[in-house]
C-alpha cells in the first residue's frame, strides 16, 4: 500500500477507530455460533473489532463466553444483544458486571430501559438504524454510534440496499458515528463509503472463511463455491403469514421452507388448523437450522446465512490476513485517487 493512501485512509476513519478504540474501523458482524470467542478475539487481535453474538445463549452462557474472550485477547471487543430475547435485559446486567466497552443493541427497536441500563455504567452504546428517521430517534435516545445494514447482508435483513441507505443517512446524521454494513467485501468499497462520511464498517461473510472461525468445514466450503447470486432472500407466499425474510444460500431447505408454507396454508383454508397454529408451524420450520448448517456441517437443510458479498470469498485464510487484505485494497485506493492527475483549472 502507498503511504498516502494510508494515511488517507487513517483520516477518513479516524472517528471510528477512535469510538472502537482499534487499529482499524473494521468490526466484525454479529453472527449467532460464529462469532464467538475465537473469532471475536482473533479480528481483535488484528487491529480490528470483535462483537460476540449472544443470540439465543443464556446469561450464564454470555458471562462465560466474554471471560473466554477475554483471555485471547487484550484488546477492545464488544457485545451483541437481541432486544426480543425474553432474558434481554438479564443479558444487559451481565456485560454491565463484566464491564465490557461497547453495547450492540440488535433486532428490534431498544426500549428507553435498556439504553438507560448500557449506558448508566459508561458503556459506548450501538444501535441499528433501517431508515433516517429512525437513525436521528436513537441519537436523541442515547445511541453512542449508528449501524445502517443493507439488505445484501446475511441473515435477517432490512428491504433497502446499503447503496441508498447511505445516501439516505450519511449526510444526515453527523452527531455520532456511523458505520456501514451489508454486501462489503472489498476495501474499495468501504474507501467510498468513508469519503461519504461513514466512519468505519462492519462485514460479516468475509470472516467465515477466516481459519480461526470454528464453522464446519462444509460450511466454509459452501461459501467459498458460491456467487453472489445464490445467496437469497426467504420468500413469503401469503400475506396472512408474514416471514421475517433471511438470506442465505439456496440449498434444499429453501424449496423445503416453500413446501412447507404451501401445506399450511392449504391445512388452514380447508379448516384443519388455526391461524395462530399455522403461523408457529412455520416459524418453527427454521429452528436450529443455522447451528445444523454452522456446527454439524450440514448445508443441504440447514440454513447457510450468507451476504451476497459471498461471492469475493474465495479461500480460506487467517483473520490477520483478510483484515490487511481489505486494508490494502482501501489504503491503495485512496492512494490511486491522490495521485491521479488533476484536471487544469
Amino acid at each position: 500500500m502507498t503511504e498516502t493512501g494510508m494515511q488517507r485512509l487513517d483520516a477518513l476513519w479516524k472517528r471510528g477507530t477512535d469510538f472502537l478504540g482499534t487499529r482499524y474501523a473494521i468490526l466484525g458482524g454479529a453472527m449467532s455460533w460464529v462469532s464467538e470467542r475465537h473469532l471475536v478475539a482473533a479480528i481483535s487481535n488484528a487491529g480490528g473489532f470483535g462483537v460476540i453474538a449472544c443470540g439465543g445463549m443464556t446469561p450464564d452462557q454470555l458471562a462465560a463466553e466474554i471471560a473466554a474472550t477475554r483471555a485471547l485477547t487484550d484488546k477492545p471487543f464488544g457485545v451483541n444483544l437481541i432486544t426480543l430475547h425474553p432474558q434481554h435485559m438479564d443479558h444487559i446486567a451481565v456485560v454491565r458486571e463484566a464491564g465490557v466497552s461497547h453495547v450492540v443493541l440488535a433486532g428490534g427497536i431498544p426500549t428507553g430501559a435498556a439504553i438507560a441500563a448500557v449506558k448508566d455504567y459508561g458503556a459506548k452504546l450501538m444501535c441499528f438504524a433501517p431508515a433516517a428517521v429512525l437513525a436521528k430517534k436513537l441519537v436523541r435516545s442515547g445511541a453512542d454510534a449508528i449501524v445502517i445494514e443493507g439488505s445484501e447482508a446475511g441473515g435477517h435483513i432490512g428491504p433497502v440496499s446499503l447503496n441508498v441507505l447511505a445516501q439516505e443517512i450519511l449526510p444526515i446524521i453527523r452527531d455520532v458515528p456511523v458505520f456501514v454494513a451489508g454486501g462489503l467485501g472489498r476495501g474499495e468499497a468501504i474507501a467510498a463509503y468513508l469519503e461519504m462520511g461513514a466512519s468505519g464498517a462492519q462485514l460479516g461473510t468475509r470472516f467465515v472463511v477466516a481459519n480461526e472461525c470454528i464453522a464446519h468445514p462444509n460450511f466454509k466450503k459452501a461459501f467459498i463455491r458460491a456467487a453472489a447470486r445464490d445467496a437469497v432472500a426467504s420468500v413469503q407466499i401469503d400475506n396472512r403469514f408474514p416471514v421475517i425474510p433471511v438470506r442465505a444460500l439456496k440449498n434444499a431447505s429453501t424449496e423445503a421452507f416453500l413446501q412447507t408454507q404451501r401445506e399450511v396454508v392449504n391445512a388452514y383454508q380447508a379448516g384443519e388448523v388455526s391461524m395462530e397454529d399455522a403461523q408457529l408451524r412455520i416459524e418453527h420450520f427454521w429452528g436450529g437450522a443455522l447451528r445444523r448448517a454452522v456446527i454439524d456441517g450440514d448445508i443441504e437443510m440447514g440454513s447457510v446465512m450468507a451476504g451476497q458479498s459471498v461471492g469475493m470469498v474465495t479461500r480460506e485464510a487467517p483473520t490477520a490476513e483478510i483484515i490487511a487484505e481489505i486494508v490494502d485494497q482501501a489504503a491503495n485506493c485512496l492512494g490511486a485517487r491522490d495521485a491521479a492527475p488533476q484536471p487544469a483549472a
